[in-house]
């Protein structure tokens, strides 16, 4: 079982770039959106980099990254000095990545709130460079089909960045736990086996390790216990279950390890703060405003 890709399947992350434009000075743009990601990189020209922590000036080829929710602007001048204008003319490519899912998911959460990447640095990432290169060149050509190319390579891009520079070299994040042996074991089982009784011995016994001492390790990496991961990767996948009209709640509940539709219906209204049932009706009115009158 591929953990990675089965998580941010689980999350439908839809990707796309707000724009690819040449500003004239003077400008500003503030990105705050709760749900969304956003990454920027200074094709040409110069601007600054502003948030709560921070003023940073951004030069060509800077690319920088933000976490869902992280309020930053870019603007021309330096905000305490507006005549400070860096350039007459700045071409900025701006994007973002969206997440279906609650932003409660350790991968999410073991995101950092502000990556720069300088233009130097960005030379030694081959992956990332030719990507922002041809995501620019394609949202530029305005070519048919260039959105559709255009969604697919920022979510690659997005995938790029988690598998290749964000927490791989941490010591406690999510990507950490799926590099180690251990607990990458133990991940890979549940996600493979979600409707199993687990009990933390026999994930224990599986990957070699004593009770207390994988209780210990996994939390210390995933950033939860077990069984507060496990419920919410079964909350995840019942969501998906209960898309499907031809199942009904007894199924869905089987399917992701309870015994019982009550024992289910607490645990999914327990993360979700509405039951299966309504849940499934708000699924079906939401289709139903989609169709054409």
């Amino acid at each position: 079982m591929d953990v990675l890709s089965d998580v941010l399947r689980s999350m439908h992350v839809t990707a796309s770039i707000y724009f690819c434009d040449c500003l004239n000075a003077p400008w500003s743009r503030t990105f705050s959106d709760a749900g969304q990601a956003n990454f920027h990189m200074i094709r040409r020209g110069q601007c600054w980099l502003t948030t709560e922590d921070c003023t940073e000036r951004l030069g060509p080829g800077d690319f920088v990254f933000t976490e869902p929710g992280y309020e930053h602007s870019l603007s021309s001048a330096r905000p305490d000095d507006t005549a400070d204008v860096e350039s007459a003319e700045t071409l900025l490519l701006c994007g973002y990545c969206h997440f279906e899912t609650p932003l409660t998911h350790p991968l999410l959460k073991s995101l950092p709130s502000l990556t720069i990447v300088r233009s130097e640095q960005l030379h030694e990432l081959a992956w990332l460079r030719s990507t922002l290169d041809q995501l620019s060149s394609e949202y530029l050509s305005q070519k048919p089909g260039s959105e559709v190319v255009v969604d697919k390579l920022t979510e690659a891009l997005f995938v790029e960045l988690i598998r290749n520079n964000f927490g791989l070299y941490a010591g406690h994040t999510f990507m950490a736990a799926l590099h180690d042996k251990s607990v990458g074991r133990a991940l890979e089982l549940l996600h493979a086996n979600t409707q199993q009784a687990w009990t933390i011995d026999a994930l224990a016994r599986n990957v070699g390790l004593s009770r207390a001492a994988f209780a210990k390790r996994f939390r210390s990496l995933v950033g939860q216990t077990v069984f507060e991961y496990l419920t919410h990767l079964r909350m995840q996948r019942a969501k998906e279950l209960l898309r499907r009209p031809d199942l009904r709640l007894h199924e869905v509940a089987a399917q992701v390890g309870y015994e019982s539709d009550l024992a289910f219906t607490r645990a999914f209204k327990r993360v979700y703060e509405l039951t299966p049932t309504r849940f499934r009706k708000s699924i079906s009115l939401s289709s139903d405003s989609e169709l054409p009158s």
